[in-house]
């Protein structure tokens, strides 16, 4: 319907009913009311603002507007001018609802002495009432407001209005006559909002509402969570350790876990922080399977607002192929800064040495025995990887050690049978050759007769062939051989060499 017959059709059945039901007042006729055409709220100073249409009743004195409710009218402000059709109100009521507002024509007394006569009511108009609240468990802000009645104006539509920190109000949105709510998602903490809304009328007229400020004051979310690395200690446990954001004001995590590649996480516990810290042993999973972890800021709604990286545990695995060991892993994931370099470490027996460094693109290695045999004095060899981060964004450098995979030490004694003491440089000593480093040694070399040529408890020491400083003729030994193993077997073992000094 458009707006003029609307209009024209409202004042007929106000004239009809007034007409019908008029009657004296101390002697004078009841006026037929305004329209209240516009009811809104000034959203800086708090004030009402109203519009009406003038009352076609002669006589007219003013005009008294009204605050309505429970469908009756408390005289709130009298205006004294016949032509008036706009009026400005202090009242802090807007502020805190919605307030309904009614207008009622007064007329001059009919004879001195005499009170004048009040219209019946006007049609009722209610302000805008706006309301912003902060979700800090979804870190949204939700705007909403009541309708504005559409009669005897029709609404188009709402215009919400955003100032930032005391800024100029700019246009954030619109919406269609049936929305009267709007979030945004997208803010920052420690910021003061305030919004009004219009609403826009038929007639390029509007009407605006109360202003709704707040301030966004959220417990702050770490902007990072550093995962610094995962670790596997002597004791075939994970070790875990992250550094929080030191601006963070949220100090409880969760730490969830996806086993191997494939899979989704899932939660393995909750945690505080520490001076910035969360560290965590995980003694529930295998070292020799490859886990990811990650770690989750929670917030006071109990929902993650920040992730870390992700960190994986290093698994080593060890194939033994004659005098070759041959070594693999999976590389590190996933450090904010990047892998310098993997290093190999040894334990023979004395503790971890390190052995070799290997490009960060690499994950295959291969050691040949020879290399460590003779430092072996244990019963197991043992060997690890380790990984060193650089250039993290935050300062960290982690590090992160494999599993550690572990063999029996290869004990082997090999005695050649033959040597030439002639003193040209070249096999002019006889020694057993071992695989290892005995814990107990005991070689004696005699001749054909028994005659003992050399005795030694030491197993770097070798036979020059002499006897006393005198040297032995051409011919066979025999030699008596009794070694302790790193493992702690007792070997014994007797055979000849021959001394040939011109072959």
């Amino acid at each position: 319907m458009k707006k003029k017959y609307r209009n024209i059709i409202f004042f007929l059945l106000i004239f009809c009913y007034y007409s019908a039901h008029s009657q004296a007042q101390n002697n004078c006729t009841v006026p037929f009311p305004p329209v209240l055409t516009s009811v809104s709220v000034q959203p800086e100073t708090g004030k009402t603002e109203f519009t009406w249409t003038l009352s076609p009743s002669p006589d007219i004195a003013g005009y008294i507007i009204y605050a309505y409710e429970n469908e009756a009218g408390l005289a709130i402000d009298t205006v004294w001018d016949a032509a008036a059709t706009h009026h400005i109100i202090s009242n802090t009521a807007p502020k805190y609802s919605s307030v309904s507002y009614v207008v009622a024509a007064h007329t001059l007394p009919a004879e001195p002495g005499k009170p004048g006569c009040t219209s019946a009511l006007s049609n009722v108009l209610s302000t805008i009432f706006c309301q912003a609240d902060l979700d800090t468990c979804n870190k949204k802000i939700n705007v909403a407001w009541n309708s504005y009645p559409s009669e005897p104006i029709a609404v188009t539509g709402y215009t919400i209005y955003l100032s930032v920190n005391g800024g100029e109000y700019t246009e954030e949105t619109s919406t269609g006559p049936d929305i009267t709510h709007f979030t945004i998602d997208n803010f920052l903490t420690g910021v003061d909002y305030c919004f009004y809304i219009r609403a826009n009328l038929e007639g390029s007229q509007f009407s605006t509402s109360n202003k709704a400020c707040l301030l966004t004051r959220m417990q702050r979310p770490p902007d990072w969570i550093n995962a610094d690395y995962a670790t596997v200690n002597s004791e075939s446990k994970v070790i875990l350790s992250f550094t929080v954001d030191p601006a963070s004001e949220i100090t409880h995590f969760m730490l969830e876990r996806r086993t191997g590649t494939g899979g989704t996480f899932a939660e393995v516990t909750r945690l505080q922080a520490v001076n910035g810290e969360v560290q965590y042993t995980d003694n529930e999973t295998d070292d020799k399977v490859v886990n990811i972890y990650r770690l989750s800021a929670i917030n006071s709604c109990n929902n993650p607002v920040t992730v870390s990286n992700i960190a994986s545990n290093i698994v080593l695995s060890l194939e033994r192929k004659a005098e070759e060991l041959k070594l693999s892993w999976n590389l590190y994931r996933e450090w904010l800064g990047k892998v310098s370099a993997y290093r190999l470490f040894a334990d023979t027996g004395n503790g971890f040495e390190e052995k070799a460094v290997i490009a960060e693109t690499d994950s295959m290695y291969t050691l040949d025995y020879r290399d460590i045999m003779y430092g072996v004095t244990s019963d197991k060899i043992c060997l690890l990887v380790t990984a060193g981060e650089i250039d993290n964004p935050h300062g960290i450098a982690g590090e992160s050690s494999s599993c550690e995979v572990c063999m029996k030490p290869i004990e082997v004694i090999t005695v050649p049978n033959l040597f030439t003491p002639n003193n040209d440089l070249t096999n002019d000593l006889f020694k057993p050759v071992i695989s290892f480093t005995p814990s107990d040694y005991h070689l004696i070399i005699s001749n054909q007769h028994g005659a003992v040529l050399f005795d030694t408890r030491d197993y770097n020491e070798s036979w020059d062939g002499t006897m006393n400083g005198n040297p032995q003729p051409d011919g066979i030994c025999l030699w008596f051989l009794k070694v302790t193993t790193p493992s702690g077997k007792n070997l014994t073992r007797t055979g000849t060499v021959t001394i040939l000094k011109n072959p």
